[in-house]
C-alpha cells in the first residue's frame, strides 16, 4: 500500500492593492494563500532601503519571508511607505522626510482598518512583523498609548529584527501585545545593547515581550545568500551608511523558527 502522500503547501497569489492613509494612497503588495480564508494575516514592514525596485515589486528579502508565511496559512500585507510618496531608498538620507514614529505608524494603522474591512482576513489574527526602519515603526506602534478607542481586536502579536532601539530604550518603552525582538550580537548598524536595555526595561509592565541575540551575527542576518561585507562608503542608497550586513544560517534557521512559533500563538 503506497504511503500517503503529505498535503500540498497552499499555493499563493500576489496581488497590488490600494490602501487610504491621511492624504497617501498607500500601494501594498498582498501574498494570499488560494482560497477565500479567512486566513491569518501579517502586516510586513520594509526597512530603509525600501520595499520594492523598478523591477521588482517585492525585493527577494521580502519575497522570501512572505512565501514561507503564505506556506504556513497566513496571508501576508507588504505596504510601500516610500514609493507610495514617490521617494526612493531612505538609508543614506540625512534628513528623512518619513519618519518611522510618525508616517510609518499611520501606514501601519491605515494598513490595519483596511484589513478589517476585508472577509478574507481573521480580524483577530492580525501580526505585524517589520525589519530594521520597518521594526522601529512596529515598536512605536503597539506602545500602549497607540491603543484603538474602538471595539475592534488589537495586533495578535509583534516580530522586529533588528530595530534601532536607542531612542524607545530611553523613553520608557513597553509593547501592549507580545512581542519578539531578533538581533545579531554583532550588529553594529543597530545596537544590541539598547533593545537588551529596552526589553529588560519593559518587563512588569508590558505585555510579554522576549528578545533573543544571536552570537556572530550581524545586521540582516535573516537575508538569504548574502556573504558577510563591511558596508562600502560608495554604496547605493538602499544600504545602511555604516557597519556589516550578511547572512548567518544557523540564526537565519533559528528565526524562521522562532517566527513561526510566534504567529501561531
Amino acid at each position: 500500500m503506497a504511503a500517503a502522500q503529505a498535503a500540498p503547501a497552499p499555493a499563493a497569489s500576489l496581488n497590488q492593492v490600494e490602501i487610504p492613509s491621511g492624504n497617501v494612497t498607500l500601494r501594498a503588495q498582498l501574498f494570499k494563500p488560494t482560497g477565500d480564508g479567512p486566513f491569518p494575516t501579517v502586516i510586513a514592514l520594509h526597512g530603509c532601503g525600501g520595499l520594492s525596485t523598478r523591477a521588482e515589486p517585492v525585493l527577494p528579502r521580502y519575497r522570501d519571508w512572505a512565501e514561507q508565511l503564505v506556506k504556513s496559512g497566513s496571508a501576508v500585507l507588504l505596504p510601500d511607505s516610500y514609493a507610495s510618496r514617490g521617494l526612493g531608498p531612505q538609508c543614506r538620507v540625512k534628513e528623512r522626510r518619513l519618519s518611522a514614529r510618525h508616517e510609518r505608524v499611520a501606514d501601519i494603522l491605515a494598513t490595519r482598518r483596511w484589513l478589517m474591512e476585508q472577509s478574507w482576513a481573521r480580524h483577530d489574527r492580525i501580526s505585524l512583523i517589520g525589519w530594521a526602519n520597518g521594526a522601529s515603526a512596529l515598536l512605536w506602534a503597539i506602545r500602549p498609548q497607540l491603543l484603538a478607542r474602538n471595539s475592534d481586536p488589537d495586533f495578535r502579536s509583534a516580530i522586529a529584527f533588528y530595530p534601532d532601539c536607542r531612542l524607545s530604550a530611553g523613553l520608557g518603552w513597553s509593547a501592549r501585545v507580545p512581542t519578539l525582538l531578533l538581533i545579531g550580537a554583532k550588529d553594529d548598524v543597530s545596537s544590541p545593547p539598547a533593545c537588551r536595555q529596552m526589553i529588560d526595561g519593559a518587563r512588569g509592565r508590558s505585555a510579554l515581550t522576549r528578545i533573543v541575540v544571536y552570537p556572530g551575527a550581524f545586521h540582516d542576518f535573516d537575508r538569504p545568500n548574502l556573504p558577510v561585507h563591511a558596508v562600502s562608503a560608495t554604496a547605493d542608497a538602499a544600504t545602511p551608511e555604516r557597519g556589516h550586513v550578511g547572512t548567518d544560517p544557523e540564526a537565519r534557521e533559528d528565526a524562521q523558527k522562532l517566527v513561526s512559533e510566534w504567529l501561531s500563538r
